[in-house]
């Protein structure tokens, strides 16, 4: 039990809320997908702006999501 109570423990301190790691991970999948296939590479100009929107997306959902909660 206390192994699991660390796990968590380091989880939250690290990412602290679910979407936000969720949203990370589709972000980078999404980069390595552009960066990995040829077909794609007329977005690799843009990439930044796609991390940096995504990015904003994420956390916007997440104080939305934290704002509007009915637990404050």
């Amino acid at each position: 039990m206390f192994i699991v109570n660390a796990i968590k423990a380091i989880y939250n301190f690290i990412v602290g809320d679910m979407i936000i790691l969720l949203g990370v991970l589709i972000v980078i999948a999404l980069l390595t997908l552009i960066y990995g296939i040829s077909a794609l590479e007329p977005l690799r100009a843009i990439s930044g702006y796609i991390l940096i929107a995504a990015t904003l997306i994420v956390l916007i959902a997440t104080l939305s999501r934290e704002a509007y909660s009915r637990h404050r």
